[in-house]
């Protein structure tokens, strides 16, 4: 949130700059908050992607697991 909050002014400041220097600031600041972006868009497919594949060996454990039960007899208490 705090991103989209920093690339709004920026894109802002571009609009309203009173100087060249400023203009030129603010598209720096506003090419800055884009690869910041970009970065975190990045970081959290890639943290999905891990996610993922976490919860599906997870899953396939599990399921062996569920087999394995399967196979092997309950032991009965001896009477």
């Amino acid at each position: 949130m705090r991103i989209a909050l920093f690339a709004a002014a920026a894109a802002a400041l571009t609009l309203a700059a009173c100087s060249p220097q400023t203009g030129e600031n603010a598209e720096a600041t506003a090419d800055a908050a884009g690869a910041t972006v970009a970065s975190a868009a990045d970081d959290t497919a890639a943290n999905a992607e891990v996610a993922a594949d976490n919860a599906a060996a997870a899953t396939n454990q599990a399921a062996e697991n569920v087999d394995a039960a399967i196979e092997t007899p309950a032991e009965t208490p001896a009477q």
